[in-house]
C-alpha cells in the first residue's frame, strides 16, 4: 500500500470509530429520551416542549460555533432528532391511553 493509501485508510478507520461512537452516544440519548416520554406520559403532560426545544437549538448552535462546526448544519440535526423524540413521546402517551406496553426506539 502506497502512502496516500496508507494516510486514506488511517483516516477512514478514524471516521468509522467517530460513527460507532455516535452511535452509541444517540442510543444512549434516546434511552434519557424514552424516560422522558413515560414521565410526561404519566403525568398526562405534552409530547413536544417549545420552550425547551428553542433553548436547546439555540444552546447547540453556540456550541456548534465553539467546535467550528457549521451552526445551521447543528441545528438542523437537533432538529430532526427533536422531532423523533417528540415522535416517540407521542407513541408512548398513545400506547399509555390504550393501556398497550412500551415502545422501542428500534
Amino acid at each position: 500500500m502506497n502512502r496516500q493509501n496508507a494516510e486514506l485508510a488511517a483516516l477512514r478507520q478514524s471516521i468509522d470509530n467517530i460513527d460507532m461512537a455516535l452511535v452509541a452516544i444517540l442510543a444512549e440519548r434516546f434511552r434519557c429520551t424514552q424516560a422522558v416520554g413515560e414521565l410526561k406520559a404519566r403525568y398526562r403532560m405534552p409530547p413536544a416542549d417549545p420552550a425547551r426545544e428553542k433553548r436547546q437549538i439555540t444552546r447547540l448552535r453556540q456550541l456548534a460555533r465553539n467546535a467550528k462546526l457549521d451552526p445551521d448544519f447543528a441545528e438542523k440535526f437537533l432538529n430532526f432528532i427533536i422531532s423523533e423524540v417528540i415522535r416517540h413521546h407521542e407513541a408512548i402517551a398513545k400506547q399509555k391511553d390504550t393501556g398497550a406496553g412500551s415502545v422501542s426506539n428500534d
